[in-house]
Protein backbone atom coordinates (compact mmCIF):
# COMPACT_ATOMS: atom_id res chain seq x y z
CA UNK A 1 0.00 0.00 0.00
CA UNK A 2 1.41 3.52 -1.02
CA UNK A 3 2.40 5.57 1.55
CA UNK A 4 -0.32 8.16 2.73
CA UNK A 5 1.37 11.39 0.86
CA UNK A 6 1.68 9.28 -2.30
CA UNK A 7 -1.97 9.06 -2.40
CA UNK A 8 -2.69 12.55 -2.92
CA UNK A 9 -0.15 12.43 -5.84
CA UNK A 10 -1.76 13.20 -9.47
CA UNK A 11 1.34 12.47 -11.94
CA UNK A 12 0.12 11.08 -15.02
CA UNK A 13 -3.33 12.75 -14.54
CA UNK A 14 -5.21 14.83 -16.87
CA UNK A 15 -7.74 17.39 -15.71
CA UNK A 16 -10.62 19.07 -17.03
CA UNK A 17 -11.42 22.17 -15.22
CA UNK A 18 -14.45 24.64 -16.05
CA UNK A 19 -14.68 28.23 -15.89
CA UNK A 20 -10.96 28.13 -15.27
CA UNK A 21 -9.47 31.36 -16.30
CA UNK A 22 -9.72 33.23 -12.55
CA UNK A 23 -11.29 32.73 -9.57
CA UNK A 24 -12.32 29.64 -7.83
CA UNK A 25 -11.43 27.15 -11.21
CA UNK A 26 -8.12 29.22 -11.68
CA UNK A 27 -6.98 28.02 -8.18
CA UNK A 28 -8.31 24.97 -8.38
CA UNK A 29 -6.60 23.97 -11.97
CA UNK A 30 -3.37 25.12 -10.13
CA UNK A 31 -3.55 23.17 -7.37
CA UNK A 32 -4.40 20.01 -9.21
CA UNK A 33 -1.07 20.62 -11.40
CA UNK A 34 0.97 21.12 -8.28
CA UNK A 35 0.02 17.53 -7.67
CA UNK A 36 1.07 16.56 -10.88
CA UNK A 37 -1.77 16.55 -13.08
CA UNK A 38 -1.65 18.32 -16.89
CA UNK A 39 -4.99 20.36 -16.95
CA UNK A 40 -7.40 21.87 -19.90
CA UNK A 41 -8.89 25.04 -19.01
CA UNK A 42 -12.38 25.51 -20.15
CA UNK A 43 -13.08 29.23 -20.41
CA UNK A 44 -14.06 32.34 -22.59
CA UNK A 45 -12.35 34.46 -20.47
CA UNK A 46 -7.94 35.40 -20.32
CA UNK A 47 -6.29 31.85 -19.23
CA UNK A 48 -2.52 33.45 -19.88
CA UNK A 49 -2.10 33.82 -16.20
CA UNK A 50 -3.16 29.90 -15.13
CA UNK A 51 -1.26 28.90 -18.08
CA UNK A 52 1.82 30.42 -17.23
CA UNK A 53 1.39 28.78 -13.40
CA UNK A 54 0.73 25.70 -14.94
CA UNK A 55 3.55 25.68 -17.58
CA UNK A 56 6.21 26.98 -14.19
CA UNK A 57 5.01 23.75 -12.92
CA UNK A 58 6.87 21.93 -15.41
CA UNK A 59 2.76 20.22 -16.83
CA UNK A 60 0.83 20.46 -20.00
CA UNK A 61 -1.95 22.28 -20.48
CA UNK A 62 -4.47 23.59 -23.08
CA UNK A 63 -7.52 25.91 -23.21
CA UNK A 64 -10.61 24.78 -24.74
CA UNK A 65 -12.48 28.36 -25.16
CA UNK A 66 -15.83 27.33 -25.45
CA UNK A 67 -19.44 28.18 -23.64
CA UNK A 68 -20.14 25.46 -21.64
CA UNK A 69 -23.74 26.23 -22.11
CA UNK A 70 -23.71 25.76 -25.76
CA UNK A 71 -25.50 22.69 -27.44
CA UNK A 72 -22.35 20.90 -28.28
CA UNK A 73 -19.88 22.10 -25.92
CA UNK A 74 -19.59 18.69 -24.04
CA UNK A 75 -18.42 17.20 -27.21
CA UNK A 76 -16.15 19.46 -28.04
CA UNK A 77 -14.28 19.97 -25.02
CA UNK A 78 -13.86 15.99 -24.49
CA UNK A 79 -12.67 15.47 -28.05
CA UNK A 80 -10.59 18.52 -27.67
CA UNK A 81 -8.92 17.20 -24.35
CA UNK A 82 -8.07 13.92 -25.79
CA UNK A 83 -6.12 15.61 -28.81
CA UNK A 84 -3.95 17.60 -26.80
CA UNK A 85 -3.56 15.97 -23.45
CA UNK A 86 -4.68 12.59 -23.66
CA UNK A 87 -7.89 10.69 -22.02
CA UNK A 88 -8.89 12.97 -19.11
CA UNK A 89 -9.18 11.05 -15.85
CA UNK A 90 -10.25 13.76 -13.35
CA UNK A 91 -13.21 16.68 -14.24
CA UNK A 92 -14.18 19.86 -12.47
CA UNK A 93 -17.36 21.36 -13.09
CA UNK A 94 -16.75 24.93 -11.94
CA UNK A 95 -18.45 26.84 -14.47
CA UNK A 96 -21.44 28.95 -12.93
CA UNK A 97 -23.04 32.34 -13.42
CA UNK A 98 -25.55 34.07 -10.98
CA UNK A 99 -28.12 36.45 -11.79
CA UNK A 100 -29.62 38.85 -8.69
CA UNK A 101 -33.08 39.86 -8.69
CA UNK A 102 -36.32 40.24 -6.22
CA UNK A 103 -37.93 37.09 -6.99
CA UNK A 104 -41.50 38.86 -8.36
CA UNK A 105 -39.37 40.44 -10.91
CA UNK A 106 -37.42 37.37 -11.59
CA UNK A 107 -37.39 36.81 -15.59
CA UNK A 108 -37.38 33.74 -17.05
CA UNK A 109 -34.42 34.60 -19.08
CA UNK A 110 -32.32 34.68 -15.86
CA UNK A 111 -33.57 31.88 -14.75
CA UNK A 112 -33.26 29.66 -18.19
CA UNK A 113 -29.40 31.02 -18.35
CA UNK A 114 -28.18 30.43 -14.96
CA UNK A 115 -30.11 26.86 -14.98
CA UNK A 116 -28.27 25.98 -18.34
CA UNK A 117 -24.63 26.86 -17.60
CA UNK A 118 -24.89 26.05 -13.65
CA UNK A 119 -26.82 22.58 -13.94
CA UNK A 120 -27.62 21.57 -17.32
CA UNK A 121 -23.84 22.24 -18.36
CA UNK A 122 -22.75 20.59 -15.58
CA UNK A 123 -25.11 16.91 -16.36
CA UNK A 124 -23.82 16.72 -19.54
CA UNK A 125 -20.33 17.14 -19.91
CA UNK A 126 -20.37 14.52 -16.62
CA UNK A 127 -22.22 12.23 -18.42
CA UNK A 128 -19.79 12.24 -21.89
CA UNK A 129 -17.09 12.27 -19.09
CA UNK A 130 -18.24 9.15 -17.60
CA UNK A 131 -19.39 7.32 -20.99
CA UNK A 132 -15.71 7.87 -21.97
CA UNK A 133 -14.27 6.56 -18.59
CA UNK A 134 -16.20 3.41 -18.71
CA UNK A 135 -15.58 2.80 -22.43
CA UNK A 136 -11.44 2.69 -21.93
CA UNK A 137 -12.72 0.73 -18.22
CA UNK A 138 -11.25 3.48 -16.55
CA UNK A 139 -11.61 4.80 -13.08
CA UNK A 140 -12.32 8.91 -12.67
CA UNK A 141 -13.21 11.17 -10.54
CA UNK A 142 -16.17 13.91 -10.98
CA UNK A 143 -15.89 17.29 -8.58
CA UNK A 144 -19.00 19.65 -8.91
CA UNK A 145 -19.07 23.38 -7.49
CA UNK A 146 -22.02 23.40 -5.13
CA UNK A 147 -22.54 26.19 -2.89
CA UNK A 148 -24.04 27.16 0.67
CA UNK A 149 -27.08 27.47 -1.00
CA UNK A 150 -27.25 24.30 -1.56
CA UNK A 151 -28.36 24.00 1.84
CA UNK A 152 -30.26 27.40 1.76
CA UNK A 153 -32.36 29.65 0.12
CA UNK A 154 -30.52 33.18 -0.13
CA UNK A 155 -32.02 36.57 -1.17
CA UNK A 156 -32.58 37.71 -4.73
CA UNK A 157 -30.84 34.78 -6.39
CA UNK A 158 -33.82 32.48 -6.95
CA UNK A 159 -32.47 30.07 -9.99
CA UNK A 160 -28.88 30.25 -8.71
CA UNK A 161 -30.00 28.92 -5.42
CA UNK A 162 -31.90 26.25 -7.40
CA UNK A 163 -29.37 24.84 -9.74
CA UNK A 164 -26.98 24.65 -6.76
CA UNK A 165 -29.49 23.02 -5.28
CA UNK A 166 -30.14 21.07 -7.95
CA UNK A 167 -26.75 20.26 -8.50
CA UNK A 168 -26.26 18.88 -5.10
CA UNK A 169 -28.92 16.47 -6.15
CA UNK A 170 -27.27 15.48 -9.11
CA UNK A 171 -23.83 15.12 -7.07
CA UNK A 172 -25.63 12.13 -5.21
CA UNK A 173 -27.59 10.54 -7.84
CA UNK A 174 -24.62 10.47 -10.12
CA UNK A 175 -22.64 8.40 -7.20
CA UNK A 176 -24.65 6.09 -6.44
CA UNK A 177 -24.85 5.05 -10.02
CA UNK A 178 -21.14 5.43 -11.15
CA UNK A 179 -19.34 4.48 -8.06
CA UNK A 180 -19.83 0.51 -9.07
CA UNK A 181 -18.22 1.40 -12.10
CA UNK A 182 -15.12 2.95 -10.32
CA UNK A 183 -15.58 6.59 -10.82
CA UNK A 184 -16.29 8.79 -7.49
CA UNK A 185 -18.66 11.92 -7.74
CA UNK A 186 -18.68 14.77 -5.20
CA UNK A 187 -19.11 18.14 -4.80
CA UNK A 188 -17.07 20.98 -3.04
CA UNK A 189 -19.39 23.33 -1.12
CA UNK A 190 -17.25 27.09 -0.98
CA UNK A 191 -18.20 29.39 1.56
CA UNK A 192 -18.32 33.07 0.73
CA UNK A 193 -15.34 33.45 -1.17
CA UNK A 194 -13.80 36.57 -1.83
CA UNK A 195 -14.33 36.48 -6.03
CA UNK A 196 -16.44 38.48 -8.36
CA UNK A 197 -19.75 36.80 -7.82
CA UNK A 198 -19.81 38.02 -4.64
CA UNK A 199 -18.51 41.80 -5.28
CA UNK A 200 -22.07 42.92 -4.66
CA UNK A 201 -22.28 41.55 -1.61
CA UNK A 202 -19.16 42.71 -0.28
CA UNK A 203 -19.53 46.20 -1.41
CA UNK A 204 -23.10 46.49 0.33
CA UNK A 205 -22.07 47.20 4.55
CA UNK A 206 -24.35 45.59 5.97
CA UNK A 207 -24.35 42.81 3.93
CA UNK A 208 -20.82 42.78 4.47
CA UNK A 209 -20.94 43.14 7.83
CA UNK A 210 -24.20 40.30 8.56
CA UNK A 211 -21.73 37.18 6.61
CA UNK A 212 -18.98 38.25 8.03
CA UNK A 213 -20.34 38.39 11.49
CA UNK A 214 -21.94 34.59 10.88
CA UNK A 215 -18.18 32.91 9.73
CA UNK A 216 -16.51 31.57 12.46
CA UNK A 217 -13.24 31.65 10.65
CA UNK A 218 -14.26 35.94 11.24
CA UNK A 219 -13.14 36.00 7.18
CA UNK A 220 -14.24 35.60 3.66
CA UNK A 221 -12.81 32.50 2.32
CA UNK A 222 -10.02 33.00 -0.63
CA UNK A 223 -10.23 30.72 -3.75
CA UNK A 224 -6.55 29.51 -2.08
CA UNK A 225 -9.03 27.80 0.64
CA UNK A 226 -9.93 25.43 -1.62
CA UNK A 227 -6.90 23.58 -2.83
CA UNK A 228 -6.64 20.76 -0.60
CA UNK A 229 -10.31 19.66 -0.73
CA UNK A 230 -9.70 19.35 -4.83
CA UNK A 231 -6.93 17.64 -4.52
CA UNK A 232 -7.91 15.33 -2.17
CA UNK A 233 -11.13 14.10 -4.15
CA UNK A 234 -9.35 14.21 -7.51
CA UNK A 235 -7.15 11.64 -5.94
CA UNK A 236 -6.57 8.40 -4.46
CA UNK A 237 -6.65 9.43 -1.30
CA UNK A 238 -10.58 9.75 -1.60
CA UNK A 239 -11.21 6.52 -3.77
CA UNK A 240 -13.36 5.40 -0.78
CA UNK A 241 -15.32 9.35 -0.82
CA UNK A 242 -18.75 8.83 -2.72
CA UNK A 243 -21.51 11.44 -2.72
CA UNK A 244 -20.40 13.99 -0.51
CA UNK A 245 -21.01 17.87 -0.34
CA UNK A 246 -17.52 18.75 1.37
CA UNK A 247 -18.02 22.51 2.77
CA UNK A 248 -14.83 24.67 2.81
CA UNK A 249 -16.86 27.57 4.50
CA UNK A 250 -15.10 29.05 7.64
CA UNK A 251 -17.65 27.50 9.41
CA UNK A 252 -20.40 28.92 8.05
CA UNK A 253 -22.83 26.07 8.27
CA UNK A 254 -21.91 24.81 11.91
CA UNK A 255 -23.27 28.36 13.41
Amino acid sequence: MAAVLETFRLNGRVAIVTGASRGLGADMAVALAEAGADVAFVARGDTSAVTRAVTKLGRRSCTVAIDVGAGAAAEHILQTVMARLGPPDILVNNAGIIRRAAFLEFTGADWDDVMNVNLRAAFQLSQRFAVALVARKAPGKIINTASLLSFQGGLRVASYAAAKSGLAGLTRAMANELAPLGINVNAIVPGYMATDNTAALRADPIRQRAILERIPADRWGEPADLKGAVVFLASAASDYVHGITLPVDGGWLAR
